[in-house]
């Protein structure tokens, strides 16, 4: 005899969450530009191609890239700062702004191109070269994608140049982590690393 599985307990939670994530949504409040957003959400950069969006105004649709400066220029708003921020960060910001001249806008930010997540690959390698990669990817990733080490490479002194707050040189021993050794050198590549193959 089949059980008969009506609405329970983990139906009303289920409910509950997705109920409880729309409303946080909905109450997000403006954040600053050095905010560090979820890094599990892709972080807007310069040259990345964007669609501002205002619901039932085509005047105020438009695709705009954000600048080497950081920002984008929108109507009635005008320059606003982007990089550094998720879509939804810059799109909460924008419905801020622009409620002094529409209140209750609808405001849309959709990445319509992801041009800025770049590393470089320099040295003895098949293709060396910047690489847009559109996704956050790892050391071993990033050589596969620049053809792999030449015969001649010193695969054991492989630099990771990191130019961050603090500029950084990371070690990169490729033998060892081809052979399951030092798995903690192959680590994710932030925007704008080089890696560089004596």
């Amino acid at each position: 005899m089949r059980k008969s599985y009506g609405f329970n307990g983990l139906n009303m939670l289920v409910i509950l969450f997705a109920i409880s994530c729309a409303t946080s949504q909905q109450n997000t409040p403006l954040l600053p530009v050095n905010t560090m957003p979820d890094s599990k959400e892709y972080i807007l950069g310069a040259e990345d191609v964007l669609e501002v969006s205002v619901w039932k105004d085509e005047n105020l649709s438009k695709e705009v890239v954000v600048r080497p400066d950081g920002k984008i220029s929108f109507p009635l708003i005008g320059d606003i700062h982007a990089s550094g921020l998720t879509a939804a960060q810059l799109q909460e910001n924008i419905t801020k702004k622009i409620a002094e001249y529409i209140p209750d806008a609808r405001v849309t930010v959709m990445v319509l191109k992801v041009n800025s997540l770049k590393v470089y690959v320099l040295g003895k390698v098949a293709k060396p070269g910047e690489y847009i990669v559109g996704k956050k990817i790892n050391v071993m990733q990033a050589l596969s994608m620049a053809g792999g080490l030449l015969p001649f490479a010193d695969a054991d002194e492989i630099v990771i140049l990191r130019d961050s707050s603090v500029k950084q040189e990371i070690k990169f021993d490729y033998n060892k982590v081809a052979k399951g050794k030092n798995p903690e050198q192959n680590i994710e590549l932030m925007r704008g690393d080089v890696i560089v193959v004596p």
